[in-house]
């Protein structure tokens, strides 16, 4: 059941055989039995994709119900010995997982030795329960409303640009100025090309045109400090550069978005004790964020 409800949330053989470690082999014939034992076709395979039967979906959906409800059952065990237990899949955004949970992960397992981790890096957003995540990672102005939420930091949005880039085009004094700049824009940023400031006079707002677009923050920070424009990413992500001089915050009198970053997780009657050891690990790994 659970090699199914795998196979059907990540979409593939492959992609479930590996996050369930297993062969493809072995995958296909979990896959196989269950539908002997059944009585009836689940997938509908071709070369190119996976779909599933009507039969498929009620079972999908059911299966997925009765694994919560063991996820339940052993967080109840769990909390009863003491042990936290069993495996928490987690979704994060790339740069933020990248710099800032990734150094934080080996002094987790070391304190919780008995739950395992499945840790997915994009920038998607994911849907928690149809693709099967425990928690997921955001960085928004506001956490998703059918979500229970904790916040773990804030982050603020920043305009920078290297040193040469501004000896070589001029610094902007105001967000206007920076439509005749050349942008490497998050292409992921729910703003896209319209900046928005609070500045001294109110708020002032700006159309960017791009000569870059990209869906990863690191990218984007590694083209302005090769010199070749101006970015508007999250402090998280550009906070050390500028420490160490390597970028300029730009116009700091105009104040742009803060973000919050949250950890969220779909509601159950009881949140397994692996989930909440995690969640609350996480708020206080991030209570004084070095960015």
């Amino acid at each position: 059941m659970q090699v199914f409800v795998e196979v059907v949330d990540i979409g593939t053989f492959i992609g479930a055989a590996d996050s369930l470690r297993m062969s493809k082999a072995t995958v296909s014939r979990h896959v196989d039995t269950l539908e002997q034992r059944l009585g009836v076709r689940l997938l509908h395979r071709t070369t190119r994709r996976l779909s599933l039967t009507q039969e498929g979906r009620t079972f999908h959906q059911r299966a997925k119900e009765i694994l919560a409800a063991m996820d339940e059952a052993e967080a109840e065990i769990s909390q009863r010995t003491g042990q936290p237990g069993g495996i928490v899949r987690v979704n994060m955004p790339m740069s933020f997982g990248i710099l800032h949970l990734a150094p934080l992960w080996g002094p987790f397992m070391a304190q919780y030795p008995q739950i395992e981790l499945d840790l997915v890096l994009n920038d998607r957003m994911v849907d928690l329960v149809d693709e099967g995540y425990d928690v997921a990672i955001r960085i928004s102005a506001l956490a998703d409303s059918s979500l229970v939420s904790r916040k773990l930091a804030s982050t603020q949005m920043l305009v920078c640009a290297s040193p040469a880039y501004i000896e070589r085009h001029g610094a902007p004094s105001h967000p206007r100025d920076l439509a005749n700049h050349a942008v490497v824009a998050y292409s992921n940023l729910a703003a896209r090309d319209e900046w928005e400031f609070a500045g001294p006079d109110g708020t002032a707002s700006v159309r960017t045109r791009a000569r870059v677009y990209s869906s990863n923050g690191d990218t984007c920070r590694a083209i302005a400090l090769a010199n070749e424009g101006v970015i508007y990413l999250p402090s998280f992500i550009v906070g050390e550069d500028i420490r160490a001089g390597r970028l300029v915050h730009l116009i700091p009198e105009f104040t742009a978005i803060e973000l919050g970053i949250y950890a969220v997780y779909p509601t159950r009657k009881q949140l397994p004790q692996k989930v909440r050891c995690l969640v609350d690990f996480l708020v206080e790994a991030f209570k004084n964020p070095r960015w």
